[in-house]
């Protein structure tokens, strides 16, 4: 998916980038935070952060300008450090600007002790004021009498999906950010996971916009003079074109379904064309103020954040000589030796059949595009033991990231294969190409994406697919006056119709 905003990859500081990221940084109300690097095994010292995401919302900007919201990657392995540090320490604690973040203080804590090694001061422990994003989902998700709140901090991508409706691909979360050149895949990745935070926060500020008469009774109780900052944007916002409309869920480019209705709290799309211009600009501009107040949090490092935590089970672990004989036995077993279980040679039927583990999910259902029987496990968060029974009863491979998991291939053999590729579509060839899979055209959209179930013989005409939809999916408006055929899963009912998309497979040797 191509984005919506610009992106700048900033490697030097005597580039035009260097330039606009300074200009958008000292012209901006609202900036979204993000950080990225390789992950470090060793207990002793803190991972290199290797690029800083800086999603810029700028002052005064026009919604129709292409560059109003830009997003700057500031390649830390190519900017020399002392250039940069003491505009972005000043940015982190600027009254003038609300830096957002999602879990920013291991990332504060990560960027602090990179430039530390560079030879810079220890001046990253502070950032405000700071909102967390999971403070702004809970403000959407007001809290309901007689309903108990779930403890578990959802995932960014999570609370993008509600809050925005778009799907976060977190596919290259655990690439390694230290080799250059940065895929095109990458930096698409990086930014979307800083303009993101921007994104939600605009979602957030246009429901206190919309909340004017209750803003309005908060500010009538502001002491005078009292100000918390943000004097840019008191004095030049304009916020007229400040309410956004949220999106909903992108269909996938193989199949679409219709979008589940999001929750009424989260849905701002009132217009404010009714609202005067002055009192338009006045509750957008108090509304940063109101926002610093009363939500506005800020990020403080102490000293026993700057060092390295281990445990006494890592320590115990480095300390025995077992794990240098452990990654030896596990390299041989990488590589897919056969026959699978659904060769005829071991009495199979012929047809292959996969169970996709909890970190690949998502190659589970492009599997089932191209026709083949990919299962899930059970559980969203089962045993190994669980996952080998089912591989075993089911006779299925099972396909997996995790390398602890090749260590119990001797309970069954020639069923568990190491994944290597990150995306979905390089992992999908991947499996067609290891195991000599014959797609035919009919395959094609076969099964069900949803469950894995098959779709029954014949098609339905609108008229039917609406009555079998009814209590269950809702089918767009658009589509009743097309001569378009439905397609009902018998496992799940779920319903799917053709779109004017064409699916093409990878190329196959």
């Amino acid at each position: 998916m191509e984005p919506t905003h610009a992106i700048h990859l900033v490697t030097s500081n005597d580039s035009p980038e260097f330039v606009h990221l300074k200009y958008a940084l000292t012209h901006s109300s609202i900036i979204g935070l993000d950080a990225e690097w390789k992950p470090n095994r060793h207990a002793s010292t803190f991972p290199t952060v290797a690029l800083l995401q800086i999603a810029c919302r700028l002052v005064n900007s026009d919604e129709s300008e292409p560059d109003e919201s830009p997003v700057f990657l500031l390649d830390l392995q190519a900017v020399p450090l002392l250039s940069v540090y003491e505009l972005l320490r000043e940015l982190l604690v600027s009254p003038d600007v609300i830096k957002l973040g999602f879990r920013f203080k291991q990332d504060l804590v990560y960027l602090s002790s990179t430039f530390v090694e560079q030879g810079c001061d220890p001046g990253f422990d502070r950032v405000e004021p700071y909102i967390d994003i999971t403070a702004i989902y809970n403000y959407l998700h007001p809290k309901q009498l007689g309903r108990r709140i779930s403890k578990q901090i959802k995932s960014l991508a999570t609370i993008c999906e509600e809050v925005l409706g778009i799907s976060l691909s977190k596919e290259l979360q655990c690439s390694d950010w230290s080799q250059r050149p940065l895929t095109e895949e990458q930096k698409i990745y990086a930014a979307a996971d800083a303009h993101c935070l921007v994104q939600i926060f605009n979602v957030f500020r246009a429901k206190v916009v919309s909340e004017g008469t209750s803003l309005g009774n908060h500010i009538k109780h502001w002491p005078s003079g009292f100000d918390p900052g943000l004097k840019q944007i008191t004095e030049t916002s304009n916020g007229c074109n400040m309410v956004t409309q949220t999106k909903f869920c992108e269909a996938s480019n193989m199949i679409r379904t219709t979008v589940p209705e999001v929750h009424s709290s989260i849905l701002i799309t009132e217009e404010v064309d009714s609202m005067k211009s002055s009192e338009c600009i006045n509750h957008v501009d108090n509304s940063l103020l109101w926002i610093v107040r009363k939500h506005g949090d800020k990020i403080l490092l102490k000293d026993t954040d700057r060092k390295p935590k281990t445990t006494k089970r890592k320590a115990k672990k480095s300390s025995t000589g077992s794990e240098s004989s452990k990654p030896k036995n596990l390299q041989t077993a990488e590589e897919w030796q056969g026959p699978p279980p659904w060769d005829p040679s071991s009495g199979g039927d012929g047809c292959p059949k996969f169970l996709c583990d909890v970190m690949i999910e998502g190659l589970a259902k492009h599997l089932r595009c191209v026709g083949v029987d990919a299962a899930i496990p059970y559980s969203k968060k089962p045993e190994t033991r669980d996952l080998i029974d089912q591989a075993r009863k089911e006779k299925r491979v099972l396909l997996t990231r995790d390398v602890k998991l090749l260590r119990y291939e001797y309970l069954i053999k020639n069923q568990i294969y190491l994944i290597r590729n990150l995306l979905k579509n390089d992992q999908l060839l991947e499996v067609i190409e290891t195991f000599q899979l014959k797609i035919s055209e009919d395959q094609l959209m076969s099964r069900c994406t949803k469950c894995n179930g098959g779709f029954i013989q014949k098609p339905l005409t609108t008229q039917e697919a609406v009555e079998a939809a009814k209590g269950f999916q809702v089918i767009p408006n658009c589509l009743f006056n097309k001569n378009i055929e439905f397609w009902q899963c018998r496992d799940c009912n779920q319903l799917y119709w053709e779109v004017p998309l064409i699916f093409q497979l990878p190329h196959c040797k």
